[in-house]
């Protein structure tokens, strides 16, 4: 929380309680969730936060570098903590949205490997692979 009172800080914003609120909460749940669903979960805790609250405060925590943000396939945005240097992809299912993350050394190297090839440096990149689970699968 402290980066976060940083980051408002060098940028002449405030750090209400309101939103250590949402950060605080939104640091608890370590998953992919929409500013609405976090606002759902906050109503029943603090209802004297609105969604507006909820949804800049987020945005807020992502331009940190606290949080990353995420439109897998054009879908509403899902936003998730960033752990340092914990780089990981995803795999969404299609049937019900379910978010897996995953990391592989094998997929990282070859991303360095094409890149080299191309003589392009590479400063970020993500890797959403769609299909169905296997509880969706299931009959």
């Amino acid at each position: 929380m402290e980066k976060f009172a940083v980051y408002l800080k060098n940028n002449n914003l405030k750090y209400t309680s309101q939103r250590q609120i949402v950060a605080d909460v939104f640091f608890t749940h370590q998953e992919h969730i929409s500013a609405e669903d976090l606002y759902l979960r906050m109503k029943r805790k603090c209802p004297m936060i609105g969604f507006t609250t909820v949804y800049r405060t987020l945005n807020l925590l992502v331009a940190a570098g606290l949080a990353a943000a995420h439109q897998f396939k054009g879908a509403y945005t899902r936003f998730e903590p960033r752990r340092s240097a914990d780089h990981h992809d995803h795999l969404i299912c299609t049937a019900c949205g379910r978010i897996i993350e995953f990391t592989n050394n094998r997929i990282e190297q070859l991303q360095q490997e094409v890149a080299g090839r191309h003589n392009f440096a590479v400063s970020d990149h993500t890797l959403e692979i769609f299909g169905t689970c296997d509880a969706c699968r299931r009959p």
